[in-house]
């Protein structure tokens, strides 16, 4: 599988819900750096932080573009996230169900076959104006 290949499945697995899919495609070392957050190492790390996703978003990437460059083992995508807020995330305003559309993109690196890092950037005050508003 290509390295194009592989971030497509990851971004159709996450479309699908199937956080399990996402796990298979990662390393036990992977570093996940959130946007405006810390990095969490590793594959438990990973699995906890998609529990609380899915607990307090529904998240749906479109208009995905895959970029690789010379060296297979780094990738680019940018997408545009179209999300439900629905719980209350922990130092954020108050989830009523709002919609919210928001650009970003994410930045990955192999290793062994593996994603080894996942880097994730949006704009988190567009994110907070769309929710409060």
């Amino acid at each position: 599988m290509t390295t194009r290949d592989q971030i497509h499945a990851y971004f159709e697995a996450f479309n699908a819900g199937d956080t399990a899919a996402m796990l298979e495609m990662v390393s036990e070392e992977v570093a996940h750096h959130v946007n405006q957050g810390g990095v969490r190492r590793g594959k438990a790390r990973f699995a906890e932080f998609n529990a609380h996703m899915t607990k307090c978003y529904r998240e749906l990437l479109t208009d995905v573009e895959v970029f690789v460059g010379e060296d297979p083992t780094r990738a680019a995508a940018e997408f545009v996230v179209n999300g439900e807020y629905l719980t209350t995330d922990e130092g954020l305003p108050e989830a009523r169900g709002q919609k919210y559309v928001l650009p970003a993109g994410s930045f990955f690196e192999l290793k062994d076959g593996r994603i080894s890092r996942i880097t994730t950037y949006y704009n988190l005050e567009d994110w907070i104006a769309q929710v409060s508003a």
